[in-house]
């Protein structure tokens, strides 16, 4: 299972949602894209969270395995953008970061964010 930003934030926050990552962390082999990393910076920074910067990035580490972008991830997630800007508004290349990312490791997505509703490997926090 691949944990988008979406999830990472719901299980810091510990929202409905993030009690269901936990699960999820605690009963699968988990992975995170490297983009994560940095959209969790950037959210704790953006949140006040500045400090905890840093445990974040650690923790996730801990409990996912890190997946850097390829050159082959990189050049699938360019033709996944053109095809989901096509249909899906608000549709970004982090996006398509993500879902190439999964799609090369063939891994579920686990996220909550609605851009990613219509996708079969996708699993939507509720």
């Amino acid at each position: 299972m691949l944990l988008d930003t979406y999830a990472w934030v719901e299980f810091f926050i510990g929202s409905k949602s993030g009690k269901r990552v936990l699960r999820v962390i605690q009963e699968n082999r988990c992975f995170t894209s490297i983009i994560s990393l940095a959209e969790i910076v950037d959210w704790c920074l953006k949140n006040g969270l500045k400090e905890k910067a840093k445990k974040y990035v650690e923790i996730i580490e801990r409990t996912s395995t890190i997946l850097n972008i390829t050159k082959e991830i990189a050049i699938l997630a360019g033709e996944i953008n053109q095809e989901r800007k096509k249909k899906v508004k608000g549709w970004g290349m982090i996006d398509s970061m993500i879902l190439a990312t999964a799609t090369f490791y063939k891994l579920k997505v686990l996220t909550g964010d609605s851009h990613f509703k219509d996708i079969d490997n996708v699993e939507i926090l509720e």
